[in-house]
């Protein structure tokens, strides 16, 4: 008998295989979308999970409250963690690191530029689990001048020998480091981005022997190892004595009161947004989580639809299966059987074609979400669960209804499905279309914003500036004046910092309005006397640093206009001479520059302070005459082979650097344009399903009407607005629940478009347009039909 039913259905499906491909074509994407969506909310809630004690493992963060308000830091004090696993019984162990720095490291003759440089206590290998391939990972790190290389760098370095026991100049210090490990590369899926390690106590117990104690440098993360069974909740609570015992006179001197919070160590990626430091971003993990939900959803409805709009030509074969004993059961089984075999195909289409889509799939979502398609065995399983349970609900209802029809009545041609068939399918499309037109409202949103962002007013010019990282060479002001006279520059600058490009804070004392020397967390750049006009920044008061007054570089200070409103002045030109204390020194604003974004537009600009230190500036920016920039480039560089012979020349664009702050919401754009054009895709196979059936169940009224004389436009307008009323229902109930979606998106950035109504009513039209463009084909066929072949057609 299973057989039989498997004969049954294969016949039907190849007798109707164009109605069959189109259905397994829609199921196929719909599998498809959805198992690539799967595959990366997968990988993005896998973030440091696969370190043993990772439930286990908090960071320690920071917030700063002042008068004026409270900073926030991913980063805590140096010493911060120091004696916590002595002071407290909930932890078992400590590590600090210092994360992203940038070295010049000298190995044999050559010279490389090495990024993402870390410093870290020794008990990082006991606390992560990065694996050592080579050294023992209880030691690696215990003494000064220790170095562990990642598997990437140490063959960067030393190619196939042996890196153990090596040696490698460090530049930035000058001085020798030891390689005493290499350890696996770190996986994607790792919020600590390392490719090389150096011992904290090469600083603590050499190069700073003040580390330990310096409470100002914010520039540490720390990480505690808790016990089993001890409580996180419990432990923050203890630490304001803590901090209270260890500096509470210093806090109560400065008014800088310190505070202490815990981040689980697999909350940190997706969570955390501490001072603009968000790598991951959970909302993007639930948007993509519904959008994977609906077009799964939507390619359910669709596949419903098709089987429904085809179930009627079989009335009559259902009739006489009855007729020769057939039960509710057996055919109810047959319908099923049909149905699951599409879906069964379907899954397997969808196996193939996300292989073949991956390696893309990957590259559009910015890393490698997956080594391969049958790397995740478990995974594949989940998606044939789902296709055989599309496949029986799918199957279900025509099963159901086409086997409770009296088979007298169907083989007299009385088959009706019901107004309650009709409603269904109806509703179904509403639905269809509510998340489609939903999606084309989001993805409209998303890209004005992503326009906005990128078309705003930046306070400064971004374009045609070349920077240059001379790593504090002894040669970088005569290499500056050096490039200053060539032809293809116009101006040069230096600084500590860039747009886009990191930044410094630190505290300080202002004089507020009421006189006041006010504690302020301030952004510090340090730059020359041409930095400002460089980077073409604008002065609103006062007057920018200047070679006539002597004492710029050691009394003078400019702020931004941010810096100004928190001090209470009601305009710049009222902060121009007020006093400040910084890094040990007092001194004079001297003028208010206009704000400028430092940082992504995501964040609100902070205060911000510039010092005159011609010397203290690593970073040349070079403005470049826009018509000859190759060549300008290939002068430069001769130069600096010359006086900078000893370092790598590297360079980037400003332009560059700074959009890359938008690469991740320029990801999700493009996801996410993607996957809204897939849900509408399928969205109209469904709803020419629809039309298919509508069409077939009123093909005799069709040709009674053009009998007595209706026009192709009237069939067409006939058989079209009924549908086109279901496409407007969607529009009504998607509008208010996409505002609230969109609307919360646009809350994560500081800066974000304001009136964006005009959204809805493209959308809106678009849905229309859409809908009616699919409608179209299937009505004006049926309205050009031979209305004698209509008039016959259930003869």
């Amino acid at each position: 008998m299973l057989r039989n039913y498997l004969r049954t259905a294969l016949r039907n499906l190849w007798r109707h295989r164009g109605f069959s491909m189109l259905n397994i074509l829609g199921l196929t994407i719909g599998l498809t979308a959805f198992f690539l969506i799967f595959l990366y909310v997968c990988f993005e809630l896998s973030y440091d999970s696969f370190h043993s004690k990772a439930n286990r493992i908090y960071r320690v963060v920071s917030d700063i409250r002042t008068r004026t308000g409270t900073q926030q830091y991913n980063t805590g004090p140096a010493p911060v963690a120091l004696h916590m696993a002595s002071e407290f019984p909930e932890v078992q162990s400590t590590v600090r690191l210092t994360l992203g720095d940038n070295w010049m490291v000298i190995q044999g003759s050559e010279v490389f530029d090495q990024d993402d440089v870390a410093m870290a206590d020794s008990t990082f290998l006991q606390v992560f689990d990065f694996p050592l391939l080579k050294g023992n990972p209880r030691t690696a790190l215990r003494e000064p001048y220790s170095v562990v290389l990642t598997e990437t760098t140490a063959k960067k370095f030393f190619g196939n020998s042996d890196p153990l026991g090596r040696s490698l100049t460090l530049t930035r210090a000058r001085f020798h480091g030891k390689v005493t490990g290499v350890m696996k590369d770190l996986p994607e899926n790792s919020h600590l981005k390392i490719s090389m390690m150096m011992s904290l106590t090469t600083f603590t117990q050499g190069e700073f022997p003040t580390f330990d104690r310096d409470w100002d440098n914010y520039n540490v993360s720390s990480y505690l190892l808790l016990k089993p069974g001890a409580n996180a909740a419990a432990l923050q609570a203890k630490f304001p004595a803590y901090l209270q015992k260890l500096i509470g006179a210093q806090m109560q001197k400065t008014q800088q009161y310190l505070s202490l919070e815990l981040e689980p160590l697999r909350g940190v990626y997706l969570y955390s947004t501490r001072d603009g430091s968000r790598t991951g971003n959970i909302s993007d993990v639930y948007i993509f989580s519904i959008i994977g939900a609906f077009i799964l959803l939507i390619a359910c409805i669709n596949f419903v639809n098709l089987t429904t709009a085809r179930s009627a030509e079989r009335a009559k074969e259902v009739g006489i299966r009855k007729v020769v004993g057939a039960g509710k059961g057996m055919l109810a089984g047959q319908f099923i059987g049909e149905s699951i075999i599409l879906c069964v195909i379907a899954y397997l289409l969808a196996v193939v074609l996300s292989a073949l889509l991956l390696p893309g799939f990957d590259r559009l979502a910015g890393k490698v979400i997956s080594t391969g398609i049958f790397s995740h065995p478990w995974y594949l399983l989940v998606l044939l669960g789902v296709s055989i349970l599309i496949g029986i609900i799918a199957g279900l209802y025509p099963a159901l209804v086409l086997s409770s029809f009296q088979p007298v009545a169907v083989l007299k041609g009385r088959f009706s499905t019901g107004t309650r068939g009709l409603i269904l399918r109806k509703t179904l499309v509403i639905v269809q279309f509510t998340i489609a037109t939903g999606l084309m409202i989001g993805t409209l949103v998303v890209y004005n914003q992503l326009n906005y962002m990128r078309s705003q007013d930046l306070g400064f010019s971004k374009e045609q500036k070349l920077i240059l990282d001379t790593r504090d060479d002894s040669a970088k002001l005569a290499f500056e004046a050096e490039i200053s006279r060539l032809p293809g520059v116009l101006a040069t600058a230096t600084s500590t910092f860039v747009p886009g490009n990191g930044d410094f804070s630190n505290g300080c004392e202002l004089e507020n309005v009421r006189g006041d020397m006010q504690p302020v967390n301030t952004v510090v750049y340090f730059v020359d006397y041409d930095y400002i006009g460089t980077m073409g920044m604008k002065m609103v008061a006062g007057r920018g640093f200047s070679r006539s007054f002597i004492t710029d570089t050691t009394r003078g200070m400019i702020v931004n206009e941010t810096a100004v409103r928190l001090l209470g002045y009601t305009s710049p030109e009222k902060a121009i001479g007020k006093r400040f204390n910084q890094f040990g020194g007092e001194g004079q604003i001297v003028g208010v520059i206009k704000d400028f974004h430092f940082r992504s537009l995501q964040e609100v600009i902070k205060p911000l302070t510039m010092r005159l230190s011609p010397k203290s500036g690593d970073l040349l920016c070079v403005k470049l005459d826009g018509h000859r920039i190759p060549a300008t480039i290939a002068a430069i560089q001769d130069k600096w082979k010359v006086m900078l012979p000893t370092r790598p020349f590297s360079y980037f664009f400003l332009d560059e650097v700074f959009d890359k702050q938008y690469r991740a919401e320029d990801r999700f754009g493009r996801l996410f344009l993607n996957f809204a054009i897939l849900a509408i895709f399928i969205s109209c196979l469904g709803l020419m399903g629809l039309a298919s059936y509508s069409t077939l169940q009123r093909t005799k009224e069709i040709g009674v009407r053009k009998v007595v004389g209706a026009s192709v436009s009237n069939i067409v307008f006939l058989l079209s607005k009924d549908f086109l009323k279901l496409v407007v229902w969607a529009f009504l109930v998607a509008a208010p629940v996409s505002w609230f979606f969109v609307h919360g998106w646009l809350q994560g950035f500081a800066y974000r478009i304001s009136a964006y109504w005009w959204i809805y009513a493209v959308a809106g039209l678009g849905a229309i347009f859409v809908a009616l463009l699919t409608i179209s084909f299937q009505s004006i066929r049926s309205a050009l039909a031979n209305p004698v072949k209509s008039l016959r057609s259930d003869g």
